[in-house]
Protein backbone atom coordinates (compact mmCIF):
# COMPACT_ATOMS: atom_id res chain seq x y z
CA UNK A 1 0.00 0.00 0.00
CA UNK A 2 1.31 3.53 -0.92
CA UNK A 3 0.78 6.88 0.66
CA UNK A 4 -2.00 7.67 -2.01
CA UNK A 5 -3.70 4.18 -1.14
CA UNK A 6 -5.02 6.60 2.14
CA UNK A 7 -7.27 9.47 0.75
CA UNK A 8 -6.96 12.75 2.82
CA UNK A 9 -10.56 12.71 4.83
CA UNK A 10 -9.64 15.27 7.95
CA UNK A 11 -9.39 18.75 8.25
CA UNK A 12 -5.55 19.75 9.53
CA UNK A 13 -5.20 18.77 13.32
CA UNK A 14 -3.95 21.88 15.40
CA UNK A 15 -0.11 22.23 16.26
CA UNK A 16 -0.18 21.62 20.13
CA UNK A 17 -2.29 18.18 19.68
CA UNK A 18 0.61 17.09 16.86
CA UNK A 19 3.30 17.89 19.42
CA UNK A 20 1.37 16.26 22.04
CA UNK A 21 1.97 13.19 20.05
CA UNK A 22 5.47 13.75 19.24
CA UNK A 23 6.09 13.92 22.68
CA UNK A 24 4.79 10.59 23.45
CA UNK A 25 6.93 9.15 20.84
CA UNK A 26 9.70 10.48 23.04
CA UNK A 27 8.64 8.23 26.20
CA UNK A 28 9.87 5.44 23.84
CA UNK A 29 13.08 4.09 22.85
CA UNK A 30 12.07 3.76 19.44
CA UNK A 31 9.76 5.82 17.25
CA UNK A 32 7.80 2.20 16.49
CA UNK A 33 7.19 2.08 20.35
CA UNK A 34 5.12 4.84 20.04
CA UNK A 35 2.95 3.76 17.81
CA UNK A 36 0.36 2.31 19.66
CA UNK A 37 -0.23 4.95 22.05
CA UNK A 38 -0.30 7.24 19.23
CA UNK A 39 -3.24 5.50 17.82
CA UNK A 40 -4.80 4.96 20.99
CA UNK A 41 -4.38 8.56 21.52
CA UNK A 42 -5.47 9.71 18.48
CA UNK A 43 -8.83 7.31 18.72
CA UNK A 44 -9.81 9.15 22.05
CA UNK A 45 -9.57 12.15 20.12
CA UNK A 46 -11.52 11.76 16.52
CA UNK A 47 -13.93 8.46 18.35
CA UNK A 48 -11.39 6.51 15.20
CA UNK A 49 -8.57 6.29 13.33
CA UNK A 50 -9.12 7.78 10.30
CA UNK A 51 -6.88 7.46 6.89
CA UNK A 52 -5.28 10.82 7.86
CA UNK A 53 -4.68 10.16 11.25
CA UNK A 54 -2.69 6.94 10.09
CA UNK A 55 -0.87 9.46 7.79
CA UNK A 56 0.52 11.41 10.80
CA UNK A 57 1.45 8.71 12.97
CA UNK A 58 3.03 7.72 10.20
CA UNK A 59 4.63 10.79 9.90
CA UNK A 60 5.36 10.65 13.56
CA UNK A 61 6.69 7.62 14.18
CA UNK A 62 8.81 7.38 10.89
CA UNK A 63 6.91 4.14 9.55
CA UNK A 64 5.62 3.99 6.32
CA UNK A 65 1.60 4.41 5.72
CA UNK A 66 1.11 0.50 5.13
CA UNK A 67 2.77 -0.57 8.35
CA UNK A 68 0.27 2.22 10.31
CA UNK A 69 -2.98 0.63 8.59
CA UNK A 70 -1.29 -3.41 8.93
CA UNK A 71 -1.46 -2.42 13.09
CA UNK A 72 -4.51 0.03 13.00
CA UNK A 73 -6.28 -3.18 11.11
CA UNK A 74 -4.77 -5.69 13.30
CA UNK A 75 -5.31 -4.80 16.97
CA UNK A 76 -9.28 -4.61 17.76
CA UNK A 77 -9.00 -1.81 19.74
CA UNK A 78 -8.86 0.76 16.66
CA UNK A 79 -11.91 1.58 14.59
CA UNK A 80 -10.82 2.85 11.49
CA UNK A 81 -15.13 4.29 10.79
CA UNK A 82 -16.85 6.32 12.87
CA UNK A 83 -18.75 4.11 15.63
CA UNK A 84 -21.53 4.66 17.70
CA UNK A 85 -21.50 5.51 21.45
CA UNK A 86 -22.01 2.24 21.97
CA UNK A 87 -19.68 0.33 19.91
CA UNK A 88 -20.93 -3.52 20.19
CA UNK A 89 -17.56 -5.27 19.67
CA UNK A 90 -18.66 -9.37 19.46
CA UNK A 91 -15.87 -12.01 18.91
CA UNK A 92 -15.71 -14.06 15.97
CA UNK A 93 -13.19 -16.36 17.13
CA UNK A 94 -13.76 -19.97 17.44
CA UNK A 95 -14.26 -20.56 20.96
CA UNK A 96 -17.00 -17.67 20.77
CA UNK A 97 -18.56 -18.95 17.50
CA UNK A 98 -18.56 -22.33 19.18
CA UNK A 99 -20.53 -20.96 21.98
CA UNK A 100 -23.33 -18.98 20.33
CA UNK A 101 -21.35 -15.98 19.12
CA UNK A 102 -23.47 -16.10 16.15
CA UNK A 103 -26.53 -15.95 18.28
CA UNK A 104 -25.42 -12.81 19.97
CA UNK A 105 -24.90 -11.11 16.22
CA UNK A 106 -28.82 -12.16 15.08
CA UNK A 107 -30.07 -10.60 18.27
CA UNK A 108 -28.25 -7.51 17.72
CA UNK A 109 -29.87 -7.78 14.36
CA UNK A 110 -33.13 -8.02 15.18
CA UNK A 111 -33.20 -5.56 18.56
CA UNK A 112 -31.14 -2.94 16.61
CA UNK A 113 -31.82 -3.46 13.24
CA UNK A 114 -27.85 -3.30 12.33
CA UNK A 115 -25.78 -6.12 11.18
CA UNK A 116 -21.68 -5.95 11.01
CA UNK A 117 -20.17 -2.07 9.99
CA UNK A 118 -23.55 -0.34 10.56
CA UNK A 119 -24.47 1.95 12.64
CA UNK A 120 -28.47 2.31 14.09
CA UNK A 121 -29.86 5.34 12.46
CA UNK A 122 -29.18 7.29 16.00
CA UNK A 123 -26.16 7.05 16.38
CA UNK A 124 -26.34 4.82 19.88
CA UNK A 125 -24.95 1.25 18.84
CA UNK A 126 -22.66 -0.05 16.36
CA UNK A 127 -22.08 -3.91 15.82
CA UNK A 128 -18.37 -5.15 14.76
CA UNK A 129 -17.33 -8.71 14.80
CA UNK A 130 -13.64 -8.43 16.22
CA UNK A 131 -11.19 -10.72 16.91
CA UNK A 132 -9.87 -13.10 19.70
CA UNK A 133 -10.78 -11.24 22.74
CA UNK A 134 -8.86 -13.50 24.52
CA UNK A 135 -11.76 -14.30 26.41
CA UNK A 136 -12.11 -18.03 25.50
CA UNK A 137 -12.86 -19.81 29.29
CA UNK A 138 -16.22 -17.51 29.38
CA UNK A 139 -16.85 -17.62 25.98
CA UNK A 140 -19.12 -15.99 24.18
CA UNK A 141 -18.05 -12.53 25.24
CA UNK A 142 -18.27 -8.90 23.69
CA UNK A 143 -16.53 -5.74 24.53
CA UNK A 144 -17.85 -2.08 24.81
CA UNK A 145 -15.46 0.53 25.39
CA UNK A 146 -12.38 -1.93 26.89
CA UNK A 147 -15.24 -3.34 29.03
CA UNK A 148 -15.77 -7.16 28.81
CA UNK A 149 -19.06 -9.53 28.96
CA UNK A 150 -18.56 -12.73 29.38
CA UNK A 151 -20.63 -15.86 28.89
CA UNK A 152 -23.30 -13.80 27.23
CA UNK A 153 -26.50 -14.96 25.73
CA UNK A 154 -28.87 -13.58 23.58
CA UNK A 155 -31.13 -12.92 26.88
CA UNK A 156 -28.54 -11.49 28.82
CA UNK A 157 -27.61 -9.20 25.52
CA UNK A 158 -31.11 -7.92 25.58
CA UNK A 159 -31.15 -6.67 28.77
CA UNK A 160 -28.04 -5.12 28.54
CA UNK A 161 -29.14 -3.45 25.27
CA UNK A 162 -32.20 -2.03 27.03
CA UNK A 163 -29.95 -0.73 30.33
CA UNK A 164 -27.77 1.40 27.76
CA UNK A 165 -31.01 2.40 25.76
CA UNK A 166 -32.88 3.09 28.44
CA UNK A 167 -30.05 5.06 30.27
CA UNK A 168 -30.02 2.62 33.67
CA UNK A 169 -26.32 1.67 32.47
CA UNK A 170 -23.57 3.64 30.87
CA UNK A 171 -20.24 2.20 29.29
CA UNK A 172 -17.66 5.04 28.59
CA UNK A 173 -14.08 3.83 28.12
CA UNK A 174 -13.65 5.82 31.65
CA UNK A 175 -16.45 4.27 33.37
CA UNK A 176 -15.53 2.05 36.11
CA UNK A 177 -15.35 -1.86 35.41
CA UNK A 178 -18.68 -3.50 35.22
CA UNK A 179 -18.77 -7.12 36.48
Amino acid sequence: MNEEALPRTSPPIPQSFRRELEELREHYPTQRGALLPILTRLQEEHGHVSTDDMRLAADITGLSAAEVFSVTSFYTMYRQSAAGAYPLGICRNISCWLSGAERLVGCVQNELGIGPGETTSDGKFSLEEVECLGSCGTAPAMEIHGHYFEQMTPEKLKKLLDKLRNGSLEVTPSSPLIR
